[in-house]
């Protein structure tokens, strides 16, 4: 009630005691509202000090954010508000200019939330984040794009992506992408719109990781590439590096060259050679199991050459520490474990451990599909460690009881299992 009190007297003005006089800059259109000092100062010091001694003030804003400028005293009255993807920014340069920090923080949760979601623009709340220097907002985009990666180089987003942005965003072992080729000519394309200095192109062309791209590929891109023929000299080295690499087997590559290096690890790619899809209808219902292959590495020596992969995949699984007890040392019964104290678990392990994969460690990654206006999106990634076979952290807080749970679309679990081989470095012993 007392909400809908205050609300009332926001949109009747009654006993109002100041007139906040909002144009939007570089028109004649001025917006007028007849407030109350007590709730705008309790909320804001800027308020406090610029009406402590005057009754009208004009106040001259950015047309988006005069254009919610109602929205923005009407939080100020009830601690609430609708918001649209577009007022996002506008009510948060408000909120930062007239410092209520409430607003702030909401605002910034909705944007990361909706990026998780792949609704938001996520390409320009970066360059808004990083003016701002919402360093978690900005890390919220980073981390959509690089997910994403493939989505958005195929949308408006990306011409608008700044060369600051696509520096942060080259040099991730994480981008989600088909294969490096695509990343290629998406960057090709990026060149084409912004045509930035020479020096920037180069640098960015430099952060493309040739050894993933096939031989054959790469005397097509030589052939026909337009930003290889304007800037190749400056990364004739790295196309040398990529031949030998795929010229040679890993292990005599390394007797000779360093495999350490980012340029030789793959990123998380879509195409078959380094993974599978794989869609779980009724996930909450029982276990399921699949298996896949993938190639033992991306060196042209062992394109032939493949590895299986089983996957066992649990719902309601129970650690140790939660197991059903029956009786305790005196005989008395104990209660058994519900299913829903289990959580999800994902397995991943070689069908053998043959030597075909001397040199090489398995890095899995498992990606968790959501779909957003006809498309599915990338919300969740879980990573296992080289020497590990599961996550331990795989949908953790997910419940796939629920029907409109967020990791389900349709009721259906949508994953995508990766494999990328890590070369080990090899070791050397004096004669």
């Amino acid at each position: 009630m007392l909400l809908q009190r205050l609300q009332e007297l926001l949109r009747q003005g009654n006993a109002s005691d100041v007139v906040l006089r909002v144009q939007a800059a570089g028109t004649d259109e001025v917006r007028v509202f007849h407030a109350h000092r007590l709730l705008l100062g309790l909320h804001s010091e800027l308020f406090r000090e610029l009406l402590s001694n005057q009754s009208e003030v004009v106040l001259v804003e950015p047309r988006d954010c005069a254009a919610v400028f109602d929205k923005f005293i009407r939080y100020l009255y009830c601690g609430e508000l609708t918001v649209l993807l577009a007022q996002a920014i506008p009510l948060h340069r408000l909120a930062t200019k007239y410092g209520v920090a409430s607003l702030q923080r909401g605002v910034a949760d909705y944007m990361r939330a909706h990026l998780a979601g792949g609704a938001g623009p996520a390409v320009g709340w970066y360059h808004y984040a990083v003016s701002t220097g919402d360093e978690a907002l900005r890390e919220s985009c980073l981390q959509f794009l690089a997910w994403n990666l493939s989505a958005v180089a195929g949308s408006a987003e990306w011409g608008a992506v700044s060369p600051e942005l696509l520096a942060q965003l080259l040099p991730r072992s994480d981008l989600v992408l088909q294969d490096e080729l695509e990343l290629f000519h998406a960057l090709e394309a990026w060149l084409g719109r912004a045509r930035p200095p020479p020096a920037v192109a180069e640098r960015a062309l430099r952060a493309i990781r040739y050894p993933m791209i096939p031989p054959a590929q790469l005397f097509q891109l030589q052939a026909r590439s337009a930003a290889l023929a304007r800037h190749g000299d400056a990364v004739a080295d790295l196309l040398l590096q990529a031949y030998q690499f795929h010229a040679a087997s890993p292990l005599h590559y390394a007797k000779f060259f360093d495999l350490n290096g980012s340029a030789f690890l793959p990123r998380n790619y879509l195409a078959p050679a380094w993974g599978a899809p794989w869609v779980i209808n009724n996930p909450a219902r029982d276990d399921r199991s699949t298996s896949f292959q993938t190639q033992l590495g991306p060196s042209g020596h062992d394109s032939g050459r493949r590895v299986t992969w089983n996957v066992l995949f649990s719902p309601r699984w129970l650690p140790v520490s939660l197991r059903p007890v029956y009786a305790d040392a005196a005989g008395t019964a104990l209660p058994a474990a519900r299913p829903e104290d289990g959580r999800p678990r994902l397995v991943v392990t070689p069908a053998s451990s043959g030597g075909d994969a001397a040199g090489v460690s398995f890095q899995k990654t498992v990606l968790v599909g959501a779909r957003q206006h006809g498309r599915l999106l990338v919300r969740h990634a879980y990573s296992f460690h080289q020497s590990s076979e599961e996550a331990g952290d795989f949908l953790a807080h997910a419940d796939l009881q629920r029907r409109n749970s967020e990791y389900l679309v349709e009721n259906a679990l949508h994953l995508h299992l990766i494999v990328k081989p890590v070369y080990h470095t090899l070791i050397r012993t004096p004669k």
